[in-house]
């Protein structure tokens, strides 16, 4: 007999206290060893319209509610004795007699009279405020829809009359009584006005790709351990069908999945790793990011997916770039390799030009060459220099001046060598050359997680620690969130993702309200230099929320009352300190928003691993943020001068530099805003950066 895990057993067990978790979990193991068990005391639930709900006994008032069939037992729901009994009486299990997919459906007329919207948490007077709420049509959203084409994308049959008459206020908490496919395939039709209809698929209900996102088949103690363990990573059970075609396709070449914010790149990584290690015992992976923190939280969350001492995990190496390649240089040499610093290498590049007389080039320009060209590509001679592609650069250069920079930057160079010292770009050229002439390789397949921050050193690098095969480079990224690197051309480093680039569209962290606001900070499509878009347009979130707060406020301490009142409100609805970030441009500002905390009366923590360990608000700069996620963010000091960063804008060597500094500041807002899944607030001091503006008249 099969056991089968519902998400939503999942999800009300995380509402349970930790004993009573420890209790349920005890009674699941022996409900999947033996279900005619006569200790379980199961029940029939009478009054369900399904006839298949039981409830099974845990202690004196917890009940699993499982849906017994001839071949298996579905584990769909556990809660106190009351509540438990409710939930089945409103639902049925049954399998959607166009889509063929089995579901979890609402019974319409157990359901009480839906309102327009959630009750949304008690509002506090908060001065200042500047945005203002849109007006929602009364008209209804999907007019244009049949009854059969509702009934085409999984619409249950009683359902299909509340949909076609829903305006669009309405809409929103109607979706949350809805399948998922049906409420991701309505919202998809009221952000494009195209009714995407789902392929047949020939399968078994439990089987079909929808009902994959909801049920999992289990085969043994273990799994539904592992499932069990860590029941709020619902990502590491169930999986979303776009999500699980991207991941379980073979390729005839380098991928590349991207999309916005909490669409769930990172979980498609994630599962293509642990598809490859289960598939090829002979695979040995790198699954790399930019930062050191954001491989820890990687680490964190294969752990879970492939569960507690797996020794799966073995094959897989999870680290930053950089640390991939200082742990290789250090197995090629034996020794560890000493970087230089940005600000030391301003200063050899200010000193070398002085010491040459060259008062034409200002510091400023001179170290945006460097990064972006010489360090970069890694130039080393001025014949190099005279045909490397300057791309996008706006200051045009002629012989006689590329040979004056270039005795600058070669006399750096050599300065940086004879000290014993190396750039980041040296570190990866150096491994990479190495590999590059070797056929064994240290790794099978590379897995990257915030691939839009790939530069060129470290692109080449992944290429080059790989064989050459369909199915060894795997990217996951946001064109949109680019924050470290100017854009460059994968196709002209022999990365070619053209045709096998794709974008997720369904956002599962963010709420509309969020989602819709921070999508105004940036473009429709965004495009990479080698034509490949990203399109935004389309994208959708699975849930509704309450509108973000923008203040400017007249003075720093009437912005500090705001967020501190903002604070104080979410804490009494319910929001935990730990689901909170507080967040700044620069670490100038962080007394800024430590006061905020103060003055709600929260502690705060400023590091990932304090804030495993205790209740406290994570607060942090903007770049802290990135790939961390939160049900409340507050994001302060977004002040003229402060967003974008003046100090970064003085030091610009050109106009295509700036357009590209202040892009890459909004996309540092953008990621800042996202983390939030369900409240925002962003604060600032008159007048306040130009990119609030944008926000408001969004």
């Amino acid at each position: 007999m099969h056991t089968i895990l519902a998400d939503s057993f999942t999800a009300s067990l995380t509402k349970l206290t930790n004993d009573e978790q420890k209790q349920v979990k005890l009674t699941a193991f022996d409900l999947q060893t033996d279900p005619d068990r006569p200790g379980l005391q199961m029940h029939r639930i009478d009054a369900s319209k399904d006839p298949n709900f039981w409830s099974v006994r845990v202690n004196r008032d917890i009940r699993i509610i499982v849906h017994k069939t001839g071949d298996s037992v579905m584990l769909a729901y556990v809660n106190h004795h009351d509540d438990a009994y409710k939930w089945a009486e409103r639902r049925r299990i049954e399998t959607h007699p166009r889509t063929g997919a089995l579901q979890i459906v609402e019974v319409r007329e157990r359901i009480e009279e839906i309102g327009l919207r959630p009750e949304p948490p008690r509002q506090v007077e908060l001065p200042f405020q500047v945005t203002s709420q849109p007006t929602a049509s009364d008209l209804p959203l999907f007019a244009r829809l049949s009854s059969e084409d509702a009934l085409s994308i999984g619409v249950p049959a009683d359902w299909v009359p509340d949909v076609l008459e829903a305006s669009e206020d309405r809409f929103f908490t109607l979706a949350n009584h809805l399948p998922q496919e049906a409420a991701e395939a309505l919202l998809d039709y009221a952000a494009t006005g195209v009714l995407k209809k789902p392929a047949s698929v020939d399968t078994a209900p439990v089987a079909h790709p929808d009902a994959q996102r909801r049920f999992r088949i289990l085969e043994g103690h273990e799994e539904l351990a592992a499932a069990l363990d860590q029941p709020f990573e619902k990502w590491a059970v169930f999986l979303h069908p776009s999500q699980r075609n991207l991941v379980e396709r073979d390729y005839p070449g380098p991928v590349r999945v991207v999309g916005s914010a909490g669409t769930g790149k990172t979980v498609v990584a994630l599962h293509r790793v642990a598809r490859i290690v289960q598939r090829d015992p002979s695979a040995r992976v790198l699954l790399t990011t930019f930062s050191e923190p954001l491989a820890k939280a990687l680490t964190g969350k294969l752990t879970v997916l492939l569960g507690e001492g797996s020794a799966l995990l073995d094959r897989v190496t999870i680290s930053s770039f950089e640390q991939a390649a200082l742990e290789l240089h250090a197995l090629m040499t034996g020794r560890q390799p000493y970087l230089i610093g940005r600000e030391k290498l301003r200063g050899l590049l200010r000193e070398v030009a002085e010491a040459a007389s060259q008062k034409g080039y200002t510091p400023q320009f001179l170290l945006s060459e460097w990064e972006h060209v010489i360090d970069a590509w890694q130039i080393d001679s001025a014949e190099a220099y005279s045909t490397v592609p300057r791309m996008g650069r706006k200051n045009r250069l002629g012989a006689k001046q590329r040979d004056e920079l270039w005795a600058i930057f070669s006399d750096v160079r050599s300065l940086v060598r004879s000290k014993a010292l190396m750039t980041a770009a040296d570190l990866f050229t150096s491994v990479t050359d190495h590999f590059n002439r070797r056929d064994d390789k240290p790794y099978t397949h590379v897995v990257v997680d915030e691939a839009q921050d790939l530069g060129v050193a470290e692109l080449r690098f992944l290429r080059s620690i790989v064989p050459t095969r369909p199915d060894a480079l795997f990217f996951a990224g946001d064109i949109g969130q680019r924050i470290f690197q100017q854009p460059i051309s994968w196709k002209g480093l022999g990365v070619d993702i053209r045709g096998r680039s794709f974008t997720l569209k369904v956002n599962y962290r963010t709420s509309h309200q969020i989602r819709k606001l921070a999508d105004g900070l940036l473009p429709d499509n965004v495009r990479d230099v080698d034509g490949e878009e990203d399109d935004r347009k389309g994208t959708v979130s699975v849930f509704d929320g309450v509108d973000p707060v923008i203040i400017i406020a007249p003075t720093k301490e009437d912005e500090v009352a705001s967020a501190a009142a903002f604070l104080i409100n979410l804490v009494e609805a319910g929001v935990s300190s730990r689901e909170i970030g507080i967040f700044c441009r620069s670490n100038e500002e962080m007394a800024r928003a430590a006061k905020v905390a103060e003055a709600a009366g929260l502690q705060t923590v400023s590091s990932l691993q304090s804030r495993q360990s205790t209740d406290a608000v994570l607060i942090g700069t903007m770049h802290l943020a990135k790939g961390l996620e939160f049900r409340a963010v507050v994001i302060v000091a977004c002040d003229e001068g402060v967003l974008p960063l003046s100090t970064r804008i003085a030091d610009v060597a050109d106009e295509f530099e700036l357009d590209e500094v202040v892009a890459t500041e909004r996309q540092l807002l953008y990621v800042a805003a996202t983390r939030a899944r369900d409240y925002l607030f962003i604060s600032a001091v008159a007048p306040g950066s130009e990119f609030l503006e944008d926000l408001v008249a969004h």
